[in-house]
């Protein structure tokens, strides 16, 4: 048993740093020193995938073009659509106002038909950095960062500043490693830091990744309930052992 934003820092090679994971059901915020989870540290935000793939059925559903398309769309087929279409934009209310500087993308529907996608492309992923466009009333993504790194102690944030690893499907968008690192140097400004975030091209998968890294070390031995342990116990022996 082990943290998912601990895993992802693995497979980036470190035990301590900032995990940001943004997953399908929830995205997360870690802090993690000496392959310990900082929880005071830890932030949660309701935001990730299966709700940005929701909120790009509405804002398809919004568009004058093709209204009755989106509500016959699949979830299977507004993922991909989502993923192969969207971007975050680094000038959010820039973009808004010139109804996206980017070209349209059109998407083929597994029945053959097109969908068009225009200001939807960036308005999608825009809730990881602005919640309140889904109604949340919590920070955006960024935010919760910074909140994370103001959490731990000065000379643990040190550390953590270097070592800020981006995790989890919804982290993939083209533009989301450059808005988050743009946002967190805003956040930063005059205390004399510059931030940058590792992007690792595989981190949609990091935490798995990870696991795999972190099982095959010894001291990660403890933490396993064996399978002689769970014939001999039940499953109930987990809450004895964890």
């Amino acid at each position: 048993v082990a943290h998912s934003g601990f895993l992802a820092l693995c497979a980036h090679g470190r035990v301590t740093g900032l995990a940001v994971e943004a997953g399908a059901a929830t995205s997360h915020v870690t802090s993690v020193c000496g392959g310990r989870t900082l929880r005071e540290a830890t932030r949660c935000l309701g935001v990730a995938g299966e709700r940005l793939t929701r909120h790009l059925q509405r804002l398809l559903l919004d568009s004058p073009a093709e209204p009755a398309l989106p509500q016959a769309l699949s979830k299977k087929a507004l993922t991909q659509l989502k993923e192969q279409c969207c971007y975050v934009s680094l000038d959010y209310e820039r973009e808004l106002r010139e109804n996206g500087s980017q070209q349209p993308a059109r998407f083929q529907t597994p029945d053959g038909r097109w969908v068009t996608l225009g200001k939807e492309r960036f308005c999608c992923p825009e809730p990881l950095f602005q919640p309140r466009l889904l109604q949340h009333s919590c920070p955006g993504l960024h935010q919760l960062a910074w909140q994370s790194l103001q959490a731990v102690p000065e000379h643990v944030r040190r550390h953590m500043l270097g070592n800020i690893v981006l995790s989890g499907g919804s982290s993939m968008f083209p533009g989301f490693p450059e808005r988050m690192c743009l946002e967190l140097n805003f956040l930063a400004q005059g205390t004399g830091v510059h931030i940058e975030v590792l992007a690792n091209p595989t981190r949609g998968t990091a935490a798995w990744a990870g696991g795999s890294m972190a099982a095959s070390l010894t001291s990660f031995q403890h933490t396993w309930m064996t399978k002689g342990e769970y014939q001999e116990h039940g499953a109930g022996y987990v809450h004895t052992k964890f």
